[in-house]
This record gives structure tokens, C-alpha cells and sequence, in this order.
């Protein structure tokens, strides 16, 4: 694997894992609620569910690599559309970020469990896996080797990026809440994504 295409994986992992969807909103409601010491659970959490969901959409993307060539070829120009379409969506989506103060004590472990069942049972998560992992994979080389690379990437960026929004918000609750800087942070977020799926595209044209 070059370290050109890991790279790319991971500022893209990095720039959807920042997109508040119903996991980041479970992590600050309960850090808004409970402070500080929910970072870590939370964080562990949401590292098992993407695992989870991440194991499984790769046994769906190695069936596919087996399959037909073309079917994956088709597959990641569904993955760049998926990319550009989730950067307008993002960039469309304002300034609110609608997470309500968990204000009652929750154990570490219930936490931890609350976040994974969130994370790993939502069937976005494997369907964004199985059209975003092939915009990276190349053919000619080990599935396997480079399915580990990309799954211990991602958890890493995964857990980092609930760590951070749990301690922000505990820390910060009024930023999180800023609709200004919310905006700002989704429509900077939008314009990456849609790069990245233009990007895609262009570079897969040129081969």
C-alpha cells in the first residue's frame, strides 16, 4: 500500500468521524450531562462499535472484490457519489447541534455499552462502510493486509475524535452549542467531503 492512498484514508476517516451524527450527539449529551469522566467509556464505546460495523462491511467488501472487478468498480464511484452527497448534506445542515444533557449517573460499563449498541447496530454505519473502504483499496494487493491497516486507523482516529468531543463538551458545553461556530464547522466539513469525492474521481479518471 502506498503511503499516499493511507494517507488520504486517513484525512478522509478524519473528516467524516468529525461529522455529528447520532453517535458524537449520544457522546455529548451524556459528557454534558456527567462531565469529564464519561470521556473515556464513551470513547471505548464507540472504538467497539466501529469495529464492529467496520469487521462486518469488510466481509461484505471482500465478497465483492471476489466477485466481479466491475461490481467493485462500480462500487467506489457509488462510494465517491456518497462522499460528495454527504459533504452537501453537511454543509446544508446549519448551525445545531441537538444533544440534551444526560444528567442521570450512568455506570462506566452501561456507558460503554450504550455507545457500541449506538454505534455498531445502526445500519448506516455498515452501509457507509461498504461504499467509502473501496476508494482505497487496491486490487493487486493483500486484502487482508490492507483491511487491518485501514480498520486500525480508523479505530484510532474513532476513539481520539469521541475522546475529544466528550472532553470539549464537558469542558465547553457552550461552544458545542454555538450555533455560529457549528455552521462554520459544518460548511468547512461539507466543503472537504465534497472535495474528497471530486478528488476521487478525478485521480480514478486519470488511471
Amino acid at each position: 500500500m502506498a503511503f499516499e492512498t493511507w494517507a488520504a484514508f486517513a484525512a478522509a476517516s478524519a473528516i467524516l468521524l468529525l461529522i455529528p451524527g447520532p453517535t458524537i450527539l449520544l457522546v455529548v449529551s451524556y459528557a454534558l450531562g456527567q462531565g469529564w469522566r464519561t470521556a473515556l467509556p464513551m470513547a471505548a464505546g464507540v472504538a467497539l462499535g466501529d469495529f464492529t460495523a467496520m469487521t462486518l462491511s469488510m466481509l461484505g467488501v471482500g465478497a465483492l472484490l471476489m466477485a466481479s472487478a466491475t461490481v467493485f468498480t462500480i462500487l467506489k464511484w457509488i462510494g465517491a457519489a456518497y462522499l460528495v452527497y454527504l459533504g452537501i448534506k453537511l454543509f446544508r445542515a446549519g448551525g445545531t447541534l441537538d444533544a440534551k444533557p444526560r444528567t442521570t449517573a450512568t455506570p462506566p460499563a452501561k456507558m460503554l455499552g450504550h455507545a457500541w449498541l449506538v454505534t455498531a447496530l445502526n445500519p448506516k454505519s455498515i452501509t457507509f462502510f461498504v461504499a467509502f473502504l473501496p476508494q482505497f483499496i487496491d486490487r493487486s494487493g493483500s486484502f487482508w493486509t490492507q483491511m487491518a491497516i485501514f480498520e486500525t486507523t480508523f479505530l484510532a482516529l474513532a476513539f481520539a475524535n469521541a475522546l475529544a468531543y466528550a472532553l470539549v463538551a464537558s469542558r465547553a458545553g457552550r461552544a458545542v452549542a454555538n450555533p455560529r461556530l457549528m455552521r462554520l464547522f459544518n460548511r468547512t466539513g461539507g466543503s472537504l467531503l465534497v472535495g474528497a469525492g471530486v478528488a476521487t474521481v478525478a485521480v480514478r479518471s486519470g488511471n
